[in-house]
C-alpha cells in the first residue's frame, strides 16, 4: 500500500477524535501520571492550534481509582470497580479541566452508556450538544458512565465507545491512542520477526485474527477492540490511527509521518443517520422480503414497500430499526420502519392504494424510506 497516501487524507481532517488508553494516563502498577495526561492535553493544544476540532474520549477512570482505594490489581466485584471508577473518574476530569484551563480552554464532560447511543433521540441530542460546544471552542471530553454500567447497558469498552462518537459526531479520523506501535503481523512481545503494517485498506477476517492479547491491568480493550472499532470507523468512511501515545504525538500523526497503523476508509463517506442505522442501533424485530423486494433495494436502491414483505418477525413500534433478510434469511438491509409489526402484518403483500382503508388513517406508501435504510 502507498505510505504517500497518508499525507493528503490525514493533513486534511478536519473534525477529530482522539481516543487515550489507561496506559497513557497511569503507571505501569496503576495509580495516576499526571505529567503523562499532561502530555495528552498539550498535543490536543497543538491540534486545535492547526485549525482541528478535537473530542477526547478518555479511558482511565478505574486506573486512577485504583491507586487511590489501594487495588494492586483492577478489582474484580462489579461494585470494587464502580467504587474505583467513581473516585477515579472526578480526579480524572479535574486533571483534564485544570490542565486545559491554564491554555485558557474549556472543557466538558460526557458520562455516557450505551442506551445513550441506542436511542435515536438522544445520539442526536448528543451531537446538537457536542456542535454546540465545539463552537465554543470548549473541548468534549467523553467517558463510559462505569459507576451505573451493567451488562445490559454498557457499551463495553473505550474503543467501541471512540467508534460511538465518531459515527455521531462524522469525525474525519479517529486516533486511537495506547502502549502499542500499531496492528503488527504476529505479536511483537513474542516473535521478534513480527513487522508493522503501516496501512489497512480493509479490516477482513484475516486483518482481525492478528490482533491478540489483552491490555494493562488496569485496562480494558486490547488489539481486537481496537481493530474492531477501525472496522466500524472505516465502513463509515471515517480514517483510523492506532499508534503508541508514549512515542507518537498527535501532529505527527495527522502531519502523515509513517507512525502507528493508517486504516484507509472504506466508500462514501456516511452522515450520523446512516452511521446509527448501520452500526449503533439495535434491530428490535426482522421483515423477511421476497425476491423482488430485495432485488429493488440492493439494486435500484428504493424505498421498502409493504408489498413485498412476506413475513413480520417480532413485537416493535413505528420509528424503531428492523432488519430486512431475504426469504433464506440472509441480511441484506437494516432501518427505521413507519409502521408497527402488527400494522405491517395487516398490509404486507398489498398494493400501497389499499393501506388507508386496511388502516383507517392516511399513512406513509413505504415501509422504510430509502433516506432511513442502510444496504448491509
Amino acid at each position: 500500500m502507498n505510505p504517500s497516501l497518508r499525507g493528503p487524507l490525514l493533513a486534511k481532517a478536519k473534525r477529530v477524535v482522539v481516543k487515550v488508553g489507561t496506559r497513557l494516563l497511569t503507571h505501569e502498577k496503576g495509580g495516576f501520571a499526571p505529567d503523562q495526561l499532561q502530555h495528552v492535553v498539550d498535543q490536543i493544544l497543538e491540534l486545535r492550534a492547526e485549525g482541528r476540532e478535537v473530542v477526547l474520549v478518555t479511558s482511565g477512570a478505574v486506573g486512577v481509582g485504583m491507586g487511590i482505594l489501594g487495588h494492586a490489581t483492577k478489582p474484580k466485584q462489579l461494585a470494587e470497580k464502580q467504587a474505583c471508577a467513581a473516585v477515579g473518574q472526578i480526579r480524572l476530569i479535574h486533571a483534564y479541566d485544570e490542565a486545559f484551563s491554564r491554555a485558557g480552554v474549556g472543557v466538558a464532560q460526557y458520562l455516557l452508556t450505551a442506551e445513550d447511543f441506542r436511542d435515536p433521540e438522544r445520539f442526536g441530542n448528543i451531537r446538537r450538544t457536542t456542535e454546540a460546544l465545539l463552537r465554543h471552542g470548549v473541548v468534549p471530553i467523553v467517558n463510559e458512565n462505569d459507576v451505573v454500567g451493567t451488562a445490559e447497558i454498557k457499551v463495553g469498552d473505550n474503543d467501541r465507545l471512540s467508534a460511538d462518537v465518531c459515527h455521531f459526531l462524522e469525525a474525519d479520523v479517529l486516533v486511537i491512542l495506547s502502549d502499542i506501535d500499531g496492528l503488527f503481523t504476529a505479536n511483537p512481545k513474542t516473535d521478534p520477526a513480527a513487522t508493522l503494517i503501516p496501512i489497512v485498506a480493509k479490516v477482513t477476517p484475516e486483518i482481525a485474527a492478528l490482533a491478540g492479547g489483552e491490555g494493562s491491568i488496569a485496562s480494558t480493550g486490547g488489539m481486537i477492540t481496537k481493530i474492531l472499532a477501525a472496522q466500524t470507523v472505516t465502513e463509515s468512511g471515517s480514517a483510523c490511527v492506532i499508534a503508541n501515545g508514549f512515542t507518537a504525538s498527535l501532529s505527527q500523526i495527522l502531519a502523515g509521518s509513517s507512525v502507528g497503523t493508517l486504516f484507509l476508509p472504506c466508500g462514501q463517506k456516511l452522515g450520523s443517520r446512516k452511521r446509527w442505522i448501520r452500526f449503533v442501533s439495535t434491530p428490535k424485530g426482522k421483515v423477511v422480503l421476497d425476491d423482488g423486494a430485495v432485488a429493488a433495494l440492493t439494486q435500484r436502491r428504493v424505498s421498502l414497500l409493504p408489498a413485498g414483505i412476506r413475513k413480520v418477525v417480532g413485537s416493535f413500534a413505528a420509528g424503531t430499526v428492523v432488519e430486512m433478510t431475504t426469504l433464506r434469511g440472509r441480511a441484506v438491509a437494516r432501518g427505521v420502519t413507519n409502521f408497527s409489526a402488527a400494522e405491517l402484518t395487516h398490509i404486507a403483500g398489498h398494493p400501497s392504494g389499499e393501506f388507508s382503508e386496511l388502516l383507517g388513517r392516511s399513512v406513509p406508501q413505504e415501509a422504510v424510506h430509502r433516506d432511513n435504510l442502510f444496504l448491509l
